[in-house]
């Protein structure tokens, strides 16, 4: 294959289509983020530190088991419609509902049974009442199927169903229906419906937004899970990595200690977002770069996202580290000895954010057992970081041990992306390169028409001339 050497944007309608795209991202991540800093904020300063710990650790199990038995169905279904946009089918449009829906709702449903049949053993193990697992079992198909629907959405080229579901309806309504059943003193299971009721709106919206973008077509349904299987398991490694946190500490220091936790690294979400918004924007374009074997338009957008991502989120950890003693008492009194979990976590997510999306070009490129196998090392060395250090010490224990996870979750995708495609995140030591043998190319794919105003262009696949970075 020929040099890829052109310049990143070609045409300045792509940047304009990646500036429009990454800013309907950032705004759904800023909805999203701020609505659950509000929720957060809500339940601890109006309940005990119990039992907020307790809603805490039952909302993330529910959270981490979505994720879970979501099998990454959400980044396929993207990927899958990205490469077929210009295959118009409703054969495709019934593969979707019933290859890749189905299964997934059906896996989700008997986890929720297991959890509502557990919900006694359950409560005796975390201190979460019975009830509350019950009604969160009976909602998890509905938090799992929500997300994948909108990917689905965001697939077709879309950005305004993640925006105003992901951005709005999902975070904007738990934050006003468990307001409003706290201040009716509304007991557990009732706390928990209001958490879990808008994820059911946002499943039902956009399966009638998804129906209104057909026909389309995701391919082969066996492709498409020979393509997502090994980032199924990954993607289940990633939800427990981000969630089981929260747990361990629940379990082995009380539900006090978790919701401590949780109120001081609930900052990190905004950081986390910040990224997921950028990801949700670009990784139709990432995908379709690297299966036309276009590392310059790939380098492009990870250069791009990455100075975004530092230029948005330092800031906030800087503040953060300097500013934890007088923000954490916002919580409540009980909240204001988190000051060091503080600067753990804003100088591990500056550390994180310096790679920018490593993951998300992994994943696009097709590697998805690399991802698997980092994930697994991440959550491998949170574990036993986690039974070493929170048994003595706490919440601080458990930010130590993400934070440990943290490091090697991103460090290892990075060495693996700069080997493979040459690509690093401020494309320093830049030479010319040609797409690996591993790389899909064109001949491949359903991407050599030309794409809408807004995306990459087949027509510049193969440019010449130095790349920007």
């Amino acid at each position: 294959m020929a040099a890829l050497t052109g310049p990143p944007f070609r045409d300045p309608r792509e940047r304009r289509g990646l500036l429009r795209h990454g800013v309907a991202g950032l705004a759904t991540a800023g909805a999203a983020a701020g609505g659950q800093f509000a929720l957060v904020l809500v339940v601890t300063r109006s309940l005990s530190p119990q039992a907020a710990g307790a809603f805490f650790t039952a909302t993330s199990v529910c959270l981490m088991l979505a994720g879970v038995v979501r099998l990454d169905t959400g980044n396929g279904v993207v990927h899958a419609l990205a490469r077929n946009r210009s295959v118009r089918s409703t054969n495709g449009e019934r593969r979707l509902v019933w290859g890749v829906l189905a299964p997934v709702a059906a896996l989700a449903a008997v986890t929720g049974a297991g959890v509502a049949v557990a919900a006694e053993p359950l409560a005796g193990l975390t201190g979460v009442p019975g009830g509350v697992w019950v009604v969160l079992a009976a909602a998890l198909p509905f938090v799992t199927l929500s997300d994948v629907l909108i990917c689905a959405t965001r697939g077709l080229g879309t950005m305004r169903p993640t925006l105003l579901l992901a951005g709005a309806v999902q975070p904007l309504g738990q934050l006003a229906l468990v307001t409003a059943a706290v201040l009716a003193a509304a007991p557990p299971p009732v706390l928990a419906a209001a958490w879990a009721l808008p994820s059911v709106a946002a499943a039902l919206l956009a399966a009638y937004r998804l129906r209104g973008l057909g026909p389309y077509d995701v391919g082969d349904v066996s492709d498409f899970w020979r393509h997502t299987a090994p980032r199924s398991a990954a993607a289940a490694l990633q939800s427990v990595f981000q969630r089981l946190d929260v747990v361990i500490v629940a379990l082995l220091a009380g539900p006090a200690a978790a919701a401590v936790y949780t109120a001081a690294t609930r900052f990190k979400v905004l950081g986390q977002l910040a990224n997921q918004g950028l990801a949700q924007a670009t990784q139709a374009r990432l995908v379709r770069a690297l299966a036309e074997g276009d590392l310059d338009a790939a380098r492009a957008v990870y250069h791009t996202t990455t100075r975004w991502l530092i230029v948005l989120t330092w800031p906030l950890w800087l503040g953060y580290a300097a500013f934890a003693p007088w923000l954490l008492p916002l919580f409540g009194p009980a909240y204001a000895d988190g000051g060091a979990i503080a600067l753990v976590l804003s100088a591990t997510m500056m550390v994180a954010t310096a790679c920018g999306m490593v993951d998300v070009v992994l994943v696009a490129g097709g590697r998805t057992a690399a991802s698997l196998a980092n994930v697994t090392t991440a959550v491998a060395v949170t574990i036993a970081l986690d039974v070493l250090l929170v048994p003595a010490y706490g919440a601080l224990g458990a930010a130590l041990g993400w934070s440990g996870g943290v490091i090697v979750k991103n460090v290892l995708p990075l060495v693996q992306v700069s080997r493979h495609y040459g690509l690093r995140p401020f494309g320093l030591g830049r030479t010319t390169r040609t797409a690996p043998a591993d790389t899909p190319n064109a001949e491949n794919t359903h991407t050599t028409e030309t794409v809408p105003v807004g995306d990459l262009t087949a027509e510049n696949k193969r440019g010449s001339g130095k790349a920007g970075s």
